[in-house]
């Protein structure tokens, strides 16, 4: 049976992609892909929001789930933190992409025939200045999601009408490729997180996790827990604060922690819990980089 995958968006989106390539290079840590190994494999299940990735899973319609936490332009997608945190599910694995914007269209147009183009506004924002340069008379509309706008074109059967969204999305749609890769910024990557209990890790082969605490509400809290961790040799990526609701001026800290010792990195844990108010571990697993 196909390991259903929960994906945010819809078919052919930068979501699909990630899952694709996370399950072609890890089937082998999944016992339900065993026999597969394909990207074949595995059922994209949609969801409109994020929230209802997390639906999906606990409602039994979704075996997986595949989760977007940042962007290398954009930064991070603050509200996923806090589903992490609220929800049992656990990080384990991640994968980057590079967000490659292409502009599509029915098969027989050429760009002149394209008045206007659909796509989400992230997309649109990402690839304003090749519009402004190489197509003005273009008029750009947001829509709800770049593949979804890929979708309707051929649906529909549109002519004159195009959209910007990726490549995967133009191969399930039979959509022609106008012009590749028309984003502005090329080191553009989107990290996203893996939630599938079905994945194990070794414990050796662990070398990064993601954590969520607070501190006490004094001078220095964060310092010492900085201090600690650089002394039991872990790698802060990325940290991220969020204020805790009805608390003032008190908040929860995102922490992405790198190590190549799983041992050093329990023995960091032992050391700060004490100068902490609560520690939830959100995954432990293998880093992509």
């Amino acid at each position: 049976m196909a390991r259903r995958v929960a994906i945010q968006g819809y078919k052919g989106c930068f979501h699909e992609q990630a899952a694709r390539l996370f399950y072609a290079c890890h089937s082998e840590a999944c016992p339900e892909l065993a026999e597969g190994r394909s990207e074949e494999s595995l059922s994209i299940v949609e969801c409109d929001t994020f929230e209802d990735l997390y639906k999906a899973l606990e409602e039994g319609r979704a075996d997986a789930a595949v989760m977007a936490i940042e962007n290398t332009v954009s930064g991070g997608l603050l509200h996923n933190f806090e589903l992490l945190r609220g929800h049992e599910q656990k990080v384990k694995g991640e994968v980057y992409i590079r967000i490659e914007q292409n502009l599509m269209a029915l098969p027989g147009q050429s760009l002149r025939d394209i008045k206007e183009v659909r796509t989400h506004y992230m997309a649109i924002n990402q690839t304003r200045p090749w519009f402004e340069k190489n197509a003005p008379w273009i008029r750009l509309t947001e829509s709800e999601d770049t593949a979804k706008s890929a979708a309707q074109l051929a649906q529909e059967g549109l002519t004159g009408v195009g959209a910007v969204a990726s490549a995967l999305a133009a191969k399930l749609y039979g959509l022609a490729i106008l012009a590749p890769g028309i984003e502005t910024f090329k080191q553009n990557f989107t990290r996203f997180l893996i939630l599938d209990s079905a994945l194990s890790v070794p414990e050796a082969q662990t070398d990064k996790a993601i954590l969520c605490f607070t501190l006490p509400h004094k001078p220095g809290s964060l310092a010492q827990i900085l201090t600690i961790l650089s002394f039991y040799e872990m790698n802060l990526t990325r940290i991220q604060s969020l204020p805790i609701p009805g608390r003032e001026w008190q908040y929860f800290f995102y922490a992405d922690i790198k190590f190549s010792s799983p041992e050093r990195y329990r023995q960091a844990l032992q050391a700060v819990r004490p100068l902490i108010e609560d520690l939830q571990i959100l995954g432990e697993y293998k880093a992509a980089l």
